[in-house]
């Protein structure tokens, strides 16, 4: 992994099991695909996940590697976990951390993406066990009552790429 400053400066790497367990901020990024009705597509991490297994998120999620730019790990990813690949755009970033129950914790300086995508993907089972799309509002309803259901990540994630979305809705 790569761990950086709060300005997102490289200060070194470390191994991903050993950032996680003394909670040192790293470089990650954060996929939302979405489709011409406006939906988004969400995945279920697989059963087997070492945090937060069978729990909704976004399209994809992962860090990136080192020389890689963000878009590139972006798609990377995705044709990792999804099987296809969009053109992609960063929309934001920021710092978040989120400790887990089994004290690893993510604390990460997360870069938001966005793409389109109109088919099913092909998704990895050995990452992802379901996937669906559902409407940015339906997302929000139900977390506000089953927030169990998504990862620690993709709850505080979600709140800003809302807000983001609300803003685009607007200008249409």
């Amino acid at each position: 992994m790569i761990l950086v400053d709060e300005q997102d400066r490289e200060v070194g790497t470390m191994p991903k099991m050993e950032a996680h367990e003394k909670a040192l901020l790293h470089r990650a990024f954060s996929v939302f695909v979405m489709n011409q009705k406006g939906e988004v597509m969400l995945q279920r991490r697989a059963s087997h996940k070492y945090h937060s297994p069978n729990l909704w998120t976004n399209t994809c999620c992962s860090h990136q590697r080192l020389g890689e730019t963000n878009i590139e790990a972006g798609k990377r990813r995705l044709q990792e976990e999804m099987g296809f690949q969009t053109e992609l755009k960063e929309l934001f970033s920021f710092i978040y951390k989120a400790p887990f129950a089994n004290g690893l914790t993510e604390y990460e300086f997360d870069h938001v993406m966005l793409g389109y995508y109109e088919d099913d993907p092909q998704v990895n089972p050995e990452e992802v066990s379901h996937w669906k799309w559902m409407r940015p509002g339906d997302i929000k309803k139900d977390m506000e009552v089953n927030k169990d259901r998504y990862t620690a990540w993709f709850r505080i994630i979600f709140e800003r790429f809302f807000e983001y979305f609300l803003q685009k809705e607007k200008k249409l």
